[in-house]
């Protein structure tokens, strides 16, 4: 530490996070990162069928308009997801920290005239008018800066998702069974093509908080961890030979990326979650 060991701490006002939120909720739902255009654009030239290339570039024209209108590319504007990385030598002033996340994502919404889907209850159904609250996702790390993602994360996709606990004997082919079978039965659900985020570790939570956070790694990159990174290009194959391919509607392009994250578990649990996202695979990110 410098100075002897003393630590200085920055301070940052809430208002700072609420405003990154703000203007983060409409640029996920209006801009397409250009890491999944570029990766769109490769598959319209792998893509054997001629309705899944058509279908393809069409998502790629959507995108493009949302993009220039700066108007959402999905008229379902999801979750707001919200992971934060906050370092351990910040001192938060003004306010809440959650509360300063929800109102920016309140005011993004409004902003941004993005579709309100949150309901108060989930057996009550009333609609919060807002899009709150938001899904808040909190990690402390080490230095002076916060990383906010934001993800807006569609409710068909989401459904389509899946945990189980496996055996530990069922090892790898187990794994690649159960993702298999959940795109399968997923079929047209989730607006193909897909990513697939996958945890595989921990425990039942901590699997399925992986697998939602692997969906904010760039399109197409892979794990660092070889092992990882071989199981992620694996499983390309095999759900691309499904043949769902774009919209459901049969081609060899169904999923477009799988990010994997690991993490050690019990001698007794291999827990393996599966969060699918659709084609607008959209996260936007801000280091302040």
């Amino acid at each position: 530490m410098p100075n002897g060991g003393v630590v200085f701490i920055r301070e940052i006002n809430v208002t700072t996070v609420k405003n990154a939120v703000r203007d983060l909720c409409i640029e996920a739902n209006c801009h397409l990162g250009d890491d999944t255009v570029s990766v769109l654009n490769n598959s319209v030239q792998r893509e054997k069928s001629p309705t899944g290339r058509e279908i393809l570039g069409q998502i790629i024209e959507n995108a493009s308009i949302a993009h220039q209108e700066e108007i959402p590319m999905c008229q379902d504007t999801g979750f707001a997801v919200v992971f934060i990385e906050m370092g351990q030598e910040i001192l938060l002033t003004g306010g809440n920290l959650v509360e300063a996340v929800n109102e920016g994502v309140r005011e993004g919404y409004t902003k941004g005239f993005l579709r309100k889907s949150m309901v108060r209850d989930p057996i009550e159904r009333v609609n919060t008018e807002d899009n709150t609250p938001a899904i808040v996702h909190i990690q402390i790390v080490p230095g002076q800066q916060i990383k906010i993602i934001a993800v807006p994360k569609g409710g068909g996709s989401e459904n389509m998702s899946a945990l189980k606990m496996l055996k530990p004997v069922e090892g790898v082919d187990g794994i690649i069974k159960f993702v298999t079978e959940t795109v399968k039965n997923a079929g047209p659900n989730p607006c193909p093509p897909i990513v697939v985020g996958l945890g595989i570790g921990g425990t039942m939570e901590k699997a399925a908080l992986m697998a939602k956070h692997a969906l904010t790694r760039p399109l197409g990159q892979k794990s660092d961890d070889p092992g990882t990174a071989e199981l992620e290009e694996k499983l390309v194959r095999e759900i691309n030979n499904l043949g769902i391919g774009p919209q459901g509607l049969g081609g060899s392009t169904t999923t477009l990326a799988v990010h994997i994250e690991r993490f050690a578990t019990h001698i007794a649990c291999l827990p393996v979650a599966v969060n699918i996202s659709c084609h607008a695979y959209r996260h936007k990110e801000i280091v302040i």
